[in-house]
């Protein structure tokens, strides 16, 4: 394929008359309950850019949800594909395993936090990861209840979605959950400082108001795991007060809880760390991971210790397509290039980069209520001005004109007045700071 111009270019309306027609097509074939969030049909992508069948270049800050970590058709990645594709596409690792399958494994197994023997078993999506995890939470413990917490997104199956905290669109009529779900007050610095300045601060005071939840209304005789994103996704990107999470670790270790860290969304390099755990030093007793391990191919894994993966009997964990091996390949190739190319520094430029204007913006903008995140997952959280008052419509209002004008950002929150930035990092500093002034520009006419 020739390279993609690392430019942003319009050259008909957002969507312009070939989006249309297919989204005609989509409309007639395609279950109307899938939402499209920006209906622009995709010809190309690569780096930066996104390309739509009207020939338009729109710049990328989305990465597909924070999954081509390292651009679309990153060339070794398509390599790599390409080269297992011409050997054998499927066998199922459980009938006749192969080679792809356990080298995923030794790399997840060698890049996740923790020092101690670890095991890992792959599968498809990241809710398909987040329901094994806790079976094999529920198995190793003998217990039956799971806690997750305020804002969580944990996915779309059954189990995921009574993990999840948000109804609308996520589980609004698809009840009954599963059963045994609890959930606990997360810290949200930004929310919990409108109450209390001491608990927007204090991780420990925040863990401890969650700890006491889970002692009143659940026991830790009846709890099998606590499952929290180091730093969430779809509930707002929120980074908990420092202390927060250690201080829930100690608590599942002394109460003989699973520790389950989601990192579907903040894993590999997206954070800044490795892992998102890295920040604070935190060694889950699981992990789950997802998006962007395999830059756009269908993968995910959980990865734990040994002990706790062990304990399961052989047959209890696995599935027809777990570990494809074109999407182990791709995987494969994925983290040798987070690791070659010095991904998780640029992760941290990008930080700088966005982080610095967007605060310069904030103390002029009573409208940006916080700015927050970590790495290349940065975001803004507005609000109507002169309060703390969630703005969903200026949120809506402003994604749709930052389309309009070529950029592709999301939205996020249980308010719907979160603007999400998780732009690849392989973006140019020039794309990443035309995009950002987009958006602020924008910001100011809304």
């Amino acid at each position: 394929m020739a390279s993609l111009d690392q430019s942003r270019h319009l050259v008909t309306e957002i969507p312009g008359p070939a989006s249309l027609e297919l989204n005609k097509r989509r409309t007639a074939a395609v279950s109307h309950g899938v939402g499209v969030t920006l209906p622009v049909f995709v010809a190309r992508a690569g780096g930066g850019i996104v390309e739509d069948v009207d020939g338009n270049r729109l710049i990328d800050l989305g990465s597909g949800i924070a999954v081509t970590t390292i651009g679309n058709s990153s060339p070794p990645v398509i390599e790599a594909v390409r080269q297992q594709v011409e050997e054998f596409t499927h066998t199922c690792f459980m009938v006749t395993p192969y080679e792809q399958y356990v080298a995923v494994a030794e790399q997840l197994n060698r890049i996740t936090p923790g020092s101690g023997e670890k095991r890992s078993v792959l599968f498809n999506s990241g809710a398909e990861a987040v329901e094994n995890a806790i079976k094999v939470a529920r198995y190793h413990t003998g217990k039956p209840a799971v806690v997750a917490f305020d804002h969580a997104y944990h996915g779309r199956t059954n189990m995921a979605m009574a993990l999840t905290a948000k109804s609308m669109p996520y589980k609004s009529g698809f009840g009954p959950f599963a059963p045994e779900i609890y959930r606990a007050p997360l810290s949200y610095p930004y929310r919990d400082g409108l109450v209390d300045k001491e608990l927007a601060t204090d991780g420990e005071k925040a863990a401890a108001r969650a700890i006491s939840v889970m002692d009143k209304q659940v026991g830790a005789g009846n709890l099998a795991a606590v499952i929290i994103e180091p730093i969430q996704g779809e509930g707002g990107f929120i980074v908990p007060a420092e202390g927060f999470l250690p201080t829930l670790l100690d608590w599942c270790h002394q109460n003989d809880v699973v520790f389950i860290a989601d990192e579907v969304q903040t894993g590999f390099a997206r954070t800044g760390a490795m892992f998102a755990c890295e920040h604070e030093g935190i060694e889950p007793d699981i992990m789950v991971t997802a998006k962007g391990i395999a830059d756009g191919l269908p993968l995910s894994a959980i990865t734990g210790r040994a002990e706790m993966m062990d304990s399961v009997h052989s047959g209890g964990l696995g599935g027809t397509f777990g570990g494809n091996p074109v999407a182990c390949a791709a995987a494969l190739a994925t983290i040798a290039a987070i690791e070659s190319d010095g991904l998780v520094e640029r992760a941290q430029q990008i930080e700088r980069l966005l982080t610095e204007p967007l605060r310069r913006l904030q103390a002029a903008d009573d409208r940006i209520g916080d700015v927050r995140g970590r790495g290349a997952m940065i975001a803004i959280e507005l609000v109507k001005s002169g309060t703390a008052e969630p703005d969903p419509e200026l949120t809506l209002k402003l994604a749709t004109a930052v389309h309009a004008a070529g950029v592709i950002i999301l939205t996020c929150g249980m308010y719907g007045n979160i603007i999400r930035l998780l732009p690849p990092l392989t973006i140019s500093d020039e794309l990443l700071t035309e995009g950002l002034e987009v958006l602020t520009g924008l910001l100011s006419e809304v």
